[in-house]
């Protein structure tokens, strides 16, 4: 079993938030590899399993809200003796990258965010794999309410190719590993068009 994780917080208010990137690859992700599932409640979260993956593979969105997903993936991460550095994929927000931009890592530090600090806390490691989806630094504005607020207008194309950037990455992961889909996917880019095109 292969367990991918999207970040995020439920209920419609915070749908399309910059917070729920995470959730809204999983929902790409799924449709592509879990069509037609039935999404049902477990481990803290709603959860699907894929039907067309060689190897078993979980996804799941944690109804723990942000701060608290961790206990969501060490209780699916424990019940399946899953070993995180192998097994764990998490689909993220980051505002330090450009809003779009995608980066697979397979470790690393929090970043300062909460839903990635209570993965390590839980998992007693921070060796698993992460996509960061951008969503641009917040400026002026306070990041807890920049991170609950939805896209500007400006933001809108630049994250929707981030997202499925992210499901491909993902997908990537599954069928190749952590390695290649860094590979494949770290190349630095434009998210949306040339500098002259944004004029």
């Amino acid at each position: 079993m292969r367990l991918i994780v999207g970040i995020g917080n439920p209920g419609t208010e915070y749908d399309r938030t910059r917070h729920n990137v995470g959730f809204e690859a999983i929902d790409r992700l799924a449709r592509r590899i879990a069509p037609g599932e039935i999404a049902r409640s477990k481990f803290q979260g709603a959860v699907l399993e894929s039907t067309l993956t060689e190897d078993k593979v979980l996804l799941l969105k944690p109804t723990t809200f942000v701060n608290r997903t961790g206990q969501a993936v060490s209780e699916a991460v424990r019940f399946y003796k899953l070993t995180p550095e192998e097994d764990l994929l998490v689909l993220v927000d980051d505002t330090s990258l450009p809003c779009g931009r995608i980066r697979v890592r397979e470790s690393g530090g929090t970043g300062g965010h909460n839903g990635l600090r209570d993965i390590t806390s839980h998992l007693g490691t921070d060796r698993w794999a992460r996509v960061r989806i951008g969503i641009d630094a917040p400026g002026q504005i306070p990041l807890s309410s920049y991170v609950l607020g939805r896209f500007r207008d400006d933001q809108v194309d630049d994250v929707e190719l981030g997202i499925e950037q992210a499901a491909d990455a993902a997908n990537c992961w599954i069928t190749r590993g952590t390695t290649a889909a860094m590979n494949a996917f770290n190349a630095d880019r434009e998210p949306s068009g040339s500098p002259e095109e944004k004029l």
